[in-house]
């Protein structure tokens, strides 16, 4: 008996449903046993391939998953009211005044402090921003209910 927990109940479980998802049912089935700690090679003899073809689909999977996100925050920033575009060399503490005012222009409430939103962009955009320096242009979105949005 595998102690690799079924895919198809796992799937179930989790609602995944093939023909709306941006992933292939072998995707899910990897992706959900790789985040349940399931080893690589005990995904590969369950499912009768080999580890190598399991560190591909899984690479594929996440590649596909990172894409579905970068998707979503691409329409969510469509739909934003608020958009600022922070040109590389700006001072990443200028940020919060250019987002404040942007929210206010458009009537939009942030629920953030100055600080709160200089962590948050510098996070969100990863190595764009070193130190103080925003390294690489950004857009900053903020939806009509305060979620803000960082892209590079």
């Amino acid at each position: 008996m595998s102690d690799v927990p079924d895919p198809d109940e796992l799937l179930a479980a989790l609602g995944f449903d093939e023909t709306e998802s941006v992933l292939t049912r072998r995707q899910a089935e990897v992706l959900a046993l790789r985040e349940r700690d399931v080893p690589q090679r005990a995904i590969a003899d369950d499912l009768g391939t080999s580890r190598a073809n399991v560190s591909s689909v899984e690479a594929s999977a996440r590649s596909n998953v990172e894409r579905a996100h970068e998707t979503v925050a691409f329409a969510e920033a469509l739909r934003a009211p608020v958009r600022v575009a922070v040109d590389a060399g700006t001072d990443l503490y200028d940020v919060p005044n250019r987002v404040f005012s942007a929210c206010d222009e458009a009537g939009v409430k942030v629920n953030r402090t100055a600080p709160e939103l200089m962590k948050l962009v510098g996070d969100a955009a990863g190595d764009a921003v070193v130190g103080r320096e925003v390294r690489r242009d950004l857009v900053v979105s903020v939806t009509s209910d305060g979620q803000v949005r960082v892209r590079t």
